[in-house]
């Protein structure tokens, strides 16, 4: 008997980004690097053996391990490569499930790049390519597809041009494997499921290694911005204990380096209210560090910072940030806007416990805090939002140059709707004025300054293979060959890309 259910996801979430989540990232680029290359850089696979992956995405482990809590067994699912599916896919396969995080290359790190150059991203190039597969049709299997990104395949049309029979928008595990059961059975499945808000103790613990050792110890956010979904708003916690049991899986079970500790905002681990619990935090650091030494973050806010300095002083101290071994610590984090206006429209809780009013001023004080501790913030702007004035985005690039002191990267993004703002556009390159392409290659020259050193000491710490090294810095430098003139174009307040501005 072969596996009735296929769990997997497209090939650029089976990566472990050499060792890096946030190059990630460069899923959402435009596909214009040979496939080899593309993967060897930035997206080789997770180690495979027969078709089974030792790493996959935290998601797909999740909905793995509701299957395996609520009545299947190891013989019926299996998580597998989509590049080996011929491996596990027989006659006795029932359905598909995928996990997508960007589909169609609709995100707004995707939108941004796909916009600027015209080209499908990688996300959505292999979306399609698995959703396609051959052995797919041939044994006219289910497709259910779930993931942060399944908002992107609501349109009936989308569905049925790719011929995905349902999908799961939210949070899945609660209705999960009532889903599959309904598939096995041959019943007719729902088009679109909206999944309820999962609570903590419904929330299942991992069977299996996620990828790059991704454990999550929250889940929402609670701070309420309006171009945040909508599951984001209740924020819950995971149990010391349950971590600690998915850090032993990852560290023990595929003798992994070490684990990245996943929330929207690490530093407000059990907080009652939006002032940090240092002493939570730290004791959650210090129990991990007890199973790995190598320990990463996801996500930070710039206001848990600055409501709690002395946290980042303590977790820097505590795991020897500024070392030869570690140079520095690294996180993403929101800066969005650097207008206080922009900011109170709609994003009025990312400043708490302070007033958004102030909010430029915050990052900016976060950002010193974060430099005096040597961490190194991976900050996100937002261009085009609804009400967005060239006023608003003067003000932004205003306060993108005064960070340019700080080592840090600035990804500025253009605005998807989603969340509550769903009703609104699409932010385009269409659409920019002279002030957007002046505040982008404002981002662009802070990055391009922070690269080389980032990259190096990365490298350092990682213990990267020179040939690979060597690929990457000449890419880089090739980049910036290739893209100064346009900078300098954009500086001008002018479209260097023959798109009507």
């Amino acid at each position: 008997m072969g596996y009735k259910i296929i769990l997997t996801s497209d090939r650029t979430l089976m990566s472990e980004y050499n060792n890096n989540e946030f190059l990630g990232f460069a899923a959402c680029a435009p596909n214009f690097l040979p496939d080899f290359l593309y993967k060897s850089l930035f997206c080789p696979s997770v180690p495979c053996h027969n078709g089974i992956p030792a790493f996959a995405n935290c998601g797909t482990r999740k909905i793995e391990a509701v299957l395996l809590e609520n009545g299947f067994d190891e013989n019926e699912v299996v998580v597998a490569h989509p590049e080996h599916l011929a491996k596990v896919i027989s006659k006795d396969t029932k359905v598909v499930g995928i996990t997508t995080n960007d589909p169609l290359g609709l995100g707004p790190a995707s939108s941004t790049f796909s916009s600027l150059t015209s080209r499908e991203t990688y996300t959505a190039f292999y979306f399609r390519k698995l959703v396609t597969n051959k052995l797919i049709r041939k044994y006219n299997l289910k497709i259910i597809v779930g993931g942060p990104g399944v908002w992107q395949l609501e349109d009936e049309r989308i569905r049925a041009k790719l011929d995905i029979d349902c999908i799961v928008v939210g949070e899945g595990e609660i209705i999960a494997h009532q889903l599959f059961r309904k598939a096995i059975n041959g019943e007719e499945l729902p088009k679109i499921v909206h999944g309820d808000i999962v609570p903590v103790d419904k929330i299942p613990t991992i069977k299996n290694a996620t990828v790059n050792g991704l454990v999550e110890i929250s889940r929402g956010c609670g701070r309420g911005c309006r171009f945040c979904n909508p599951t984001m708003a209740q924020i819950r916690y995971q149990s010391l204990e349950k971590i600690l049991e998915e850090v032993k899986v990852n560290v023990w079970t595929q003798r992994k380096r070490g684990v990245i500790l996943h929330a929207e905002d690490v530093l407000r681990y059990k907080a009652n209210g939006f002032i940090p619990n240092e002493e939570e935090v730290l004791k959650l650091f210090t129990e991990v560090r007890k199973i790995t030494p190598d320990i990463g973050i996801s996500h930070f806010a710039l206001a848990s910072v600055v409501a709690k300095p002395d946290l980042i002083k303590h977790l820097s101290e505590f795991l020897g940030v500024g070392s030869s071994t570690l140079p520095w610590y690294s996180g993403q984090a929101g800066i969005e806007t650097g207008s206080p206006e922009l900011a109170h429209a709609h994003l009025a809780g990312k400043a708490k416990p302070f007033d958004v009013r102030d909010w430029p001023n915050i990052v900016r004080e976060a950002f010193q805090i974060l430099k005096d501790n040597k961490w190194v913030p991976c900050g996100t702007l937002i261009m085009g939002a609804p009400g967005e004035t060239n006023e608003d985005v003067t003000k932004t690039k205003a306060l993108v140059e005064d960070l340019i002191e700080y080592k840090s990267l600035i990804v500025p993004l253009f605005f998807v709707p989603i969340g509550n703002l769903s009703n609104e556009k699409f932010f385009t390159a269409k659409d920019m004025t002279s002030e957007h392409w002046k505040l982008f290659a404002a981002c662009w020259r802070h990055n391009l300054r922070w690269f080389e050193p980032l990259i190096t000491e990365h490298f350092k710490m990682r213990r990267i293979s020179r040939p690979k090294r060597t690929a990457v810095q000449v890419l880089k430098r090739y980049a910036e060959w290739r893209i100064d003139p346009y900078l300098r174009v954009m500086e001008e307040g002018k479209n260097p890309l023959g798109v009507a501005g």
